[in-house]
């Protein structure tokens, strides 16, 4: 088969026919027919934590092509069946293969149904980064799911997290919910689900961003409806969200960038007992802050799939809790994508796997926001904004 393999000598990838996978008792075999890119993908990459034959990339979707003797039968799940998920791919030490090649294996309930109202090119671009706002908004902050899932194991491996409402839930004020990097692929599913969790617990929220101007008229719309948003450019933001809000400041933040200063500037608008996520370890120095009001929670998207993760210099532990939430959002997911969370926009790019690195990575740079500088005519060579780079397989 073809896949995207790692030249870690080189810092690049470069589309190779290898042996296709077997998979195990209790995996799926999966016809992959479109993948999307994630910043990780082109980073470690062009830094690599791995060696060299490894197959890199993270998100797919595809169609189910076997089943192992150990797949449940009563998942319902079948060859023909349309599902959609992601892999590890090059962006550990571990041993891994990634997603992007012609067929890949995948434990059975790491995956999620597509549904006949999804195009596969939407459902793509869904796996990583909805669970990763996912595990921000529900998982981390602890705010209500609009899915059922009991938090006991959460709180046994994870007791400083200390989930719970930093208001009093007897409270009738409206909750201040702030992110940062709203129109992140992220961002727009942190959105939506802190619309739903707000539904689900029959509270009163307002959501604060930042934004480019460009995309303001959009995030004010359905599904994201912000009620306030300010220039992520603007060097007075912060003071900016503190007049909106009244001066009460935010109960929770999400920063969806974590680079620089902004975890800084963030924490800078929490209320009293606030509670604040963010997508980047301290490790690496993407970010530095002294003094915060309170310690960002972090967590690597990589828990959920429920494995080891070496990084250079630390190590992200196996976490049953993590996994098993990622198994009930998954669940949810093939039910509610497209009624309750709405995809977000995609852009379709040409010439599939060989054109990844040319192109894809790219656009997306091998660091921070601060790196994308891409100097081309082409009409799909434009700036990345609110979108995910999509490619078929």
């Amino acid at each position: 088969m073809n896949a995207l393999v790692l030249n870690a000598e080189n810092r690049t990838a470069e589309q190779q026919r290898i042996s296709p996978p077997v998979p195990a008792a209790n995996e799926l075999l999966v016809k992959v027919i479109a993948i999307s890119l994630n910043p990780i993908d082109p980073l470690y990459v062009q830094n690599p934590l791995a060696s060299s034959g490894r197959v890199i990339g993270s998100d797919f979707a595809g169609v189910i092509t076997r089943t192992g003797p150990s797949v449940p039968t009563s998942t319902g799940l079948k060859e023909g069946d349309r599902v959609a998920g992601f892999l590890q791919g090059a962006c550990s030490v571990n041993e891994r293969p990634g997603a992007f090649a012609e067929f890949l294996t995948v434990p059975w309930d790491l995956v999620w149904r597509v549904t006949s109202g999804i195009s596969i090119d939407e459902a793509v671009g869904v796996s990583l980064v909805g669970l990763t706002a996912a595990q921000a908004i529900w998982y981390r902050l602890g705010l209500t799911t609009p899915f059922p899932y009991d938090p006991k194991d959460i709180l046994e491996e994870h007791p400083e997290w200390k989930i719970g409402s930093p208001t009093d839930e007897h409270d009738t004020a409206p909750v201040n919910f702030f992110i940062y990097g709203a129109s992140t692929s992220v961002g727009l599913f942190a959105a939506q689900m802190v619309r739903l969790s707000a539904k689900a617990s029959n509270k009163t929220f307002r959501l604060f961003g930042t934004a480019s101007k460009a995309r303001w008229e959009m995030l004010r719309a359905e599904p994201y409806v912000y009620d306030y948003l300010v220039d992520y450019l603007d060097d007075d933001w912060p003071e900016q969200i503190q007049k909106l809000a009244d001066g009460g400041g935010m109960h929770y933040t999400y920063d969806c960038i974590s680079e620089g200063d902004t975890v800084e500037r963030t924490a800078s608008i929490l209320a009293k007992n606030g509670r604040s996520a963010i997508v980047r370890s301290r490790e690496g120095g993407a970010w530095k802050g002294e003094g915060l009001p309170v310690e960002p929670i972090y967590g690597a998207v990589w828990e959920g799939l429920g494995e080891e993760v070496q990084y250079q210099g630390f190590t992200v532990k196996q976490s049953p809790a993590a996994r098993g939430f990622a198994v009930a959002f998954y669940k949810w997911l093939s039910v509610a994508l497209g009624c309750e969370l709405r995809p977000i926009p995609i852009r379709l790019m040409p010439g599939g796997l060989k054109n990844v690195v040319e192109d894809g990575f790219q656009l997306l740079g091998a660091g921070g926001m601060k790196d994308r500088h891409v100097k081309r005519t082409e009409e799909w060579m434009r700036p990345v904004s609110a979108e995910k780079l999509v490619y078929r397989i």
